[in-house]
């Protein structure tokens, strides 16, 4: 999102809160008052987005370059290392 995105998001979320006040649904403003102050930044720990949980999720996959193949396995019937005595 972007922070123009999110600010727009902000002000509606703050109308909704306003009108529940309004019409005194408290559990429905509180919930607002959440989400609002998360989008401020104010929450310390974040549901992180769905399919980047766990561990190194931030890391970037690295790739082969394009039009690279993978070589042959060596064929095992041969001798690749000198035999150790």
């Amino acid at each position: 999102m972007s922070l123009a995105a999110i600010e727009r998001k902000i002000i509606a979320l703050e109308g909704e809160m306003l009108a529940a006040v309004t019409r005194e649904d408290f559990e429905t403003a509180a919930r607002l008052r959440d989400e609002i102050a998360a989008l401020k930044g104010g929450a310390v720990v974040r549901q992180p987005p769905p399919g980047e949980m766990g561990l190194g999720t931030q890391v970037p996959v690295v790739e082969p370059p394009k039009g690279w193949k993978r070589p042959k396995k060596p064929d095992l019937m041969t001798n690749v290392k000198p035999r150790k005595r």
